[in-house]
């Protein structure tokens, strides 16, 4: 069985530190070996030079894949949940109503006291 390879990734420590040694090389061939002893290509530094320039360190920070969360749709979706779950208690309390007057008059037809005193301690 052959490993397959992984993506290597860089933190933010580690793009910084390298984007300066390479604005510190001065002389030919100096960004072409630091280049190999880290093991990038100058491609990487490129991107990561326009990323500092567009938006200034704080781009350079690791950051989550995949969307990004709207917060106005998250909003949305609570009052929705909110909105459904006062619905279902709505009709939760008729049904409850409903049962409890159905109670009282058969109560009443069978002769049976709906007091809630009767038996209590004095």
């Amino acid at each position: 069985m052959v490993p397959t390879a992984k993506r290597r990734s860089f933190s933010k420590a580690e793009k910084l530190r390298i984007l300066a040694a390479a604005d510190a090389c001065m002389a030919p061939g100096d960004i072409g070996a630091l280049l190999r002893r880290e093991g990038i290509y100058s491609s990487h530094l490129a991107t990561w030079r326009k990323q500092r320039q567009r938006a200034g360190e704080a781009r350079l920070v690791e950051g989550k894949r995949g969307p990004k969360v709207n917060p106005a749709a998250a909003q949305d979706r609570l009052v929705l949940q909110l909105q459904t779950e006062v619905e279902r208690l709505r009709n939760k309390l008729a049904k409850a109503d409903l049962i409890i007057d159905v109670q009282k008059k058969l109560s009443i037809l069978l002769g049976v006291s709906t007091s809630d005193t009767t038996g209590g301690p004095k």
